[in-house]
């Protein structure tokens, strides 16, 4: 799973064949077709699936450790360059990559990415709250912090820099006061 995560986000679904996930991850083809008897779409849905807990586990920590909403969103969007420059700018994130290649025309895949976003939000929203702010509100907000999250991450990749992320941070910050 770890390997499919991986060559999905790097390189995209299409131009990922089973065949180079089964000899990157030295799984033997059997078991592939035993666990995913879908083949590559079946594969391609639980690895955003995957791909999108291990994200909001990341965000469900922060939340749980950060202090205040500038700190939560400092800290995720410090975290994100980092590993972005770790991976040289080949990275992005985990699920956009194979969303916008399979969504909205394989319906598994679309679907595992809107529950992945849609707990995001859940996080963001309770992360990012204000006193006195409605629901409604801090879930349009947490909407957008995703979205301009996701947009970084893809400048930053085409740019080779994390600056659209540190961007996106100051930017974020002043209209989080």
């Amino acid at each position: 799973m770890r390997t499919a995560i991986r060559l999905f986000r790097r390189q995209g679904y299409a131009r990922t064949g089973l065949n180079e996930v089964l000899r990157r991850s030295g799984a033997p083809k059997g078991s592939l077709y035993h666990y995913f008897p879908g083949g590559k779409e079946e594969l391609g849905a639980e690895a955003v699936r995957v791909a999108c807990g291990s994200v909001e586990q990341t965000l469900l920590g922060l939340e749980e450790t950060c202090t205040s909403p500038a700190e939560f969103l400092r800290s995720y969007l410090q975290l994100l360059g980092g590993w972005m420059e770790a991976s040289g700018f080949r990275d992005g994130c985990p699920v956009a990559t194979t969303l916008l290649e399979m969504a909205p025309g394989v319906e598994p895949i679309a679907e595992a990415g809107r529950r992945g976003f849609e707990a995001w939000t859940d996080v963001m929203a309770r992360a990012l709250r204000s006193p006195g702010e409605s629901d409604a509100a801090r879930r349009a907000k947490a909407r957008t912090v995703v979205a301009a999250v996701e947009g970084a991450l893809l400048l930053a990749r085409a740019e080779g820099s994390a600056r659209p992320l540190r961007d996106v941070e100051a930017t974020l910050l002043r209209l989080l006061d």
